[in-house]
């Protein structure tokens, strides 16, 4: 398919993903300012947080608890799966669970588990049973207005979340820093923007790299969770396979197995996430392990992100993330928002 008929476009993508893409600086900030406004409620002293949720709901979390951690005074744990550990009992952990829809079973269940071991709770939710059990139990719900999927939620689910943080004491006040990457974020979208022609457009040309390719995405530090929103969003939008790989793990173990099979190799590519604010070792393991792998007969390419600080570097490479994940759909021809494999799923279990 051309990547220039933007025509095209609005036929495959009735439900307006690129709209959703296109106004995330702007759901970012919005995150923000009503993060500032939600009610708190009288939460105690914190020694750990937990941020519970799934999919589209827990990606903001992992950005977050990367952003977060060189500087939190407490630990962060992003949990993925039913109830919640046995160590976050008792009234100094803050589990703050967190479902788009509000009916999400993994969430509702760590929900119940929290309230059951005496642990202080906070949901953030556009509604659902979450919301109606939060309430019932007298926890703070942060609800906001959202009718989309999930997945194109990722400013409020990030946004809330670094609100809460800052107001309650556990990071440094990032304004600066956010307005920075809001800044960032506008100017890097002007480049990458659908009706930028793919001769000028990055983001189109590395979706071009992707067509009938296995991608592999390489990110560490705060660009971690960055290469896993990658993945997810090839799946989601293009309902393509792709995977991603952590630095420096990925070099105690992922560049042992880069010898079979061999006939692969060409049909994979390989994209490392760099910006100039990840560690000075990781961005030397950057170029070791794209050295190692070009040997062996991979296709290889390196995204610089742009901006000046950790959260701006993490959010354009992530915006440009979603839009490359965008192109390869138009370019498959798919419509970019349904997820009929996961609803199929979902209503199997209910069985």
């Amino acid at each position: 398919m051309n990547l220039d008929d933007t025509r095209r476009f609005g036929e495959l993508d009735p439900g307006g993903m690129l709209d959703a893409i296109d106004s995330l600086p702007d759901q970012l900030e919005t995150a923000w300012e009503v993060g500032s406004r939600f009610p708190l409620g009288e939460i105690a002293r914190v020694r750990q947080v937990i941020l519970a949720g799934m999919g589209g709901s827990a990606i903001g979390a992992d950005l977050l608890a990367s952003y977060a951690m060189p500087m939190a005074t407490v630990p962060v744990i992003v949990w993925r799966n039913y109830d919640i550990p046995a160590f976050a009992a008792g009234n100094g952990t803050l589990v703050v669970v967190s479902s788009h829809s509000g009916n999400t079973e993994e969430s509702l269940s760590a929900l119940a588990s929290a309230r059951e071991c005496g642990a202080q709770t906070l949901a953030i939710t556009t509604g659902g049973k979450l919301a109606q059990a939060a309430l019932d139990m007298g926890a703070p719900v942060w609800q906001f207005e959202h009718a989309g999927q999930p997945r194109a939620a990722v400013g409020y689910s990030f946004g809330l979340l670094l609100a809460l943080f800052t107001r309650l004491g556990l990071i440094p006040d990032p304004e600066d820093e956010f307005e920075g990457t809001l800044a960032t974020l506008r100017d890097q979208q002007a480049q990458i923007r659908a009706d930028v022609p793919v001769v000028k457009n990055q983001a189109k040309r590395i979706a071009g790299q992707f067509i009938e390719r296995w991608p592999m995405i390489l990110g560490s530090d705060f660009l971690e969770p960055v290469a896993r929103r990658w993945r997810t969003q090839i799946a989601e939008l293009a309902k393509a396979v792709a995977q991603f790989e952590a630095l420096p793990e990925a070099d105690h173990n992922m560049v042992a197995g880069v010898l079979h099979p061999e006939a692969l190799f060409s049909s994979t590519m390989v994209i490392f996430l760099r910006g100039s604010m990840v560690h000075p070792r990781n961005l030397l393991r950057i170029d070791a392990t794209r050295q190692v792998l070009m040997v062996e007969g991979f296709n290889t390419d390196v995204i610089e992100a742009v901006g000046e600080t950790c959260m701006a570097q993490q959010w354009s490479m992530l915006h440009y993330g979603d839009y490359a994940a965008y192109y390869l759909a138009m370019a498959y021809g798919v419509d970019p928002t349904p997820v009929d494999a996961i609803e199929a799923l979902k209503r199997h279990l209910l069985k």
